[in-house]
């Protein structure tokens, strides 16, 4: 399947983190060493609050989300249906390939 241009691109590998907000999420918090290049590369495609699209892919399952800033990072949400898919629960390690799209799939 053909993927649109690439912004930015990198792979990282984090714990799966719980964080209690008006409901109980799920995320991969993005290290904050990523953190710059995820904020240069947001100026281009973020679609407010500093929201940035993006397409994960965790094994072998690739889903879109948006990542929205967090403790000086950026957290990367993980719905049911994924973390279901992929037998993934709050504390496990995994390895993430995080593309950031050239153009806002909002834009136009």
């Amino acid at each position: 399947m053909p993927h649109e241009a690439e912004r930015l691109r990198f792979t990282f590998e984090a714990e799966v983190i719980s964080w209690r907000g008006p409901a109980p999420y799920v995320f991969i918090a993005v290290p904050v060493h990523d953190a710059q290049a995820l904020r240069e590369a947001g100026r281009a495609v973020s679609y407010g609050w500093g929201m940035i699209p993006a397409r994960v892919t965790i094994a072998d399952v690739t889903f879109e989300t948006s990542l929205f800033p967090r403790d000086g990072s950026y957290y990367l949400p993980l719905r049911d249906k994924v973390r279901a898919q992929l037998d993934i629960s709050v504390g496990d390690r995994v390895s993430v390939t995080l593309i950031i799209p050239a153009a806002s799939p909002r834009a136009g």
